[in-house]
């Protein structure tokens, strides 16, 4: 795969490793032509998981970079990814109160953001759709900074960041499609739908690539901006959502899971 990626552009590069990610969000929303029902247990389960991957990604796969490139530059190792990481965290509050959305299994006069008269369907893959634009910025990120030569950023690494992106956005695309078929959309739609929710990393991905090279002095900016995106995400939509259930047990040890899974991925791939 590495030697594959490395004759692209790192645009292009970030392109193809979040097709990868959206692809893995379609492969999961597919579950809904499987059962149109899904345990409670297991999607608090699989949030807890997507939580961990997100937490462990922003440290070694971000923070981690982004520290040490600040070092390289003669900056402070603490300021740029200090002030990256609250804007990130900015950034995604306030796309969190403009941006309609509503929450898997809450009515849908809990939906959060503007007031709209957008249907229930819509605002659930909203809410999806919010958790994966800073995932796409991440992978974009992480590609412009290994092209950059950056200390400490490697493709390797990227790639690692990208699988384990790939990895948690398979009980995404689940827990968005079956609650859909449970509500009386044809398995078809709910996968569509599904699915659609991830089409912004690819979007994300070009943008943060093509950024970070066009201004390599922003890339520590950058990193822990994904950072901050991506905890915010963790904080205010995962662990509320997987906490819901009163399987708290099992969403920690899925949180658990995914944070090992991810830190072995980056440090082995990295």
């Amino acid at each position: 795969m590495i030697a594959f990626l490395e004759q692209f552009s790192p645009v292009i590069q970030a392109l193809f490793a979040t097709i990868f990610t959206w692809g893995v969000t379609a492969f999961g929303a597919a579950g809904v032509f499987l059962s149109k029902e899904i345990s409670r247990k297991l999607l608090d389960g699989m949030l807890g998981f997507a939580a961990g991957v997100m937490i462990a990604a922003s440290f070694w796969s971000l923070l981690a970079p982004a520290i040490e490139i600040s070092s390289s530059l003669g900056l402070p190792s603490y300021l740029p990814p200090a002030i990256g990481f609250i804007a990130g965290g900015i950034v995604l509050w306030a796309i969190d109160r403009t941006l309609p959305h509503l929450h898997l299994n809450q009515p849908t006069s809990s939906a959060e953001g503007v007031k709209t008269t957008w249907n229930r369907s819509l605002l659930l893959v909203l809410a999806i759709t919010m958790h994966n634009l800073p995932e796409g910025m991440a992978v974009g990120v992480a590609f412009g900074a290994a092209a950059a030569g950056i200390p400490g950023a490697t493709l390797t690494g990227a790639v690692a960041l990208a699988i384990g992106i790939g990895i948690q956005n398979f009980p995404e695309g689940l827990a968005i499609s079956v609650p859909l078929r449970r509500e009386g959309f044809s398995r078809f739609r709910s996968f569509w739908y599904g699915q659609l929710s991830a089409i912004v990393e690819p979007l994300g991905a070009v943008v943060g690539a093509a950024a970070v090279l066009l201004m390599r002095q922003i890339l520590p900016y950058a990193l822990a901006f994904a950072a901050g995106a991506m905890i915010f995400v963790v904080i205010e939509e995962l662990i509320p959502e997987a906490e819901q259930g009163q399987n708290t047990d099992i969403a920690t040890a899925g949180a658990m899971l995914g944070f090992t899974i991810m830190m072995i991925l980056d440090v082995a791939l990295g």
